[in-house]
């Protein structure tokens, strides 16, 4: 059974309210955090599995109403961990969807607390699932597009999407031909990840010049590419392909 090491930030996905829908490594960490630092609209029956003795704080920002700005939870969550407390840091749907943990993330990087993001079920696959939709039919859509109503604070704030492929197959250099002709650049990072979440899960990180030759994944993977797969463990520029590695599935860490 899964438990919530003490030093360690887990930034775990809510769902978008019943807390049958939450993941069984979730519902243990909640059992078992000492501090639940959560989002406004995390559900109060989701709250409610929440270990008996652990502080539980809401840190939500809502309708521009920011009672706590991303700062001080981003201090809250590194000072807890220095406490060795066993940190869940609770977002409505996945953490990784609109969910701001980047900066959390980049801020337990740069204080060198450990972390784990456990996915959600994003309120997005949780409201075609309310009135049965595929968002995915064959016969009317090949893509889900994913956007916000908050921007970054920045005048007139526009980023490329993020493009996830699922079982991108064998031919990655068609992909990479498509994605430059549509404009994006060579320099763009990708991530290949084969079996993801499984114990031999492999991540290879290249760019989308280098996809062409890039060697196909093992089944099943997914392919993502974009400017937010940037991180600290990257060079100025992601590596190339030559130089790209195979990474062991981890734990703690972030990717």
């Amino acid at each position: 059974m899964t438990v919530a090491q003490k030093g360690i930030v887990y930034l775990v996905g809510a769902g978008p309210g019943d807390p049958e829908l939450l993941t069984r490594k979730a519902a243990a960490l909640l059992e078992t955090a000492d501090v639940v630092y959560h989002d406004d609209l995390v559900s109060e029956d989701v709250l409610a599995l929440a270990a008996g003795h652990a502080l539980v704080v809401s840190v939500g920002k809502r309708c521009g109403a920011r009672r706590v700005t991303q700062a001080e939870i981003n201090q809250k969550l590194v000072e807890s961990a220095r406490r060795d407390l066993a940190v869940v840091r609770l977002k409505s749907g996945d953490p990784l969807i609109f969910g701001r943990a980047g900066e959390e993330i980049a801020a337990l990087r740069s204080a060198g607390i450990p972390y784990e993001v456990v996915p959600g079920i994003s309120s997005a696959m949780a409201a075609a699932a309310a009135f049965g939709a595929s968002l995915t039919s064959r016969d009317a859509a090949s893509s889900v597009l994913l956007v916000t109503g908050h921007h970054a604070d920045k005048p007139n704030a526009e980023f490329p999407p993020t493009r996830i492929v699922y079982m991108p197959g064998s031919n990655l250099a068609a992909i990479a031909e498509q994605w430059l002709a549509q404009g994006v650049t060579p320099d763009t990072p990708c991530v290949i990840v084969s079996r993801v979440s499984r114990p031999d899960q492999a991540i290879v990180r290249t760019t989308v010049g280098e996809l062409r030759d890039a060697k196909a994944p093992e089944s099943p993977a997914i392919l993502l590419a974009g400017w937010a797969l940037q991180n600290e463990k990257c060079a100025t520029l992601f590596r190339s392909h030559s130089d790209s590695e195979t990474e062991p599935r981890t734990s703690v860490s972030g990717l």
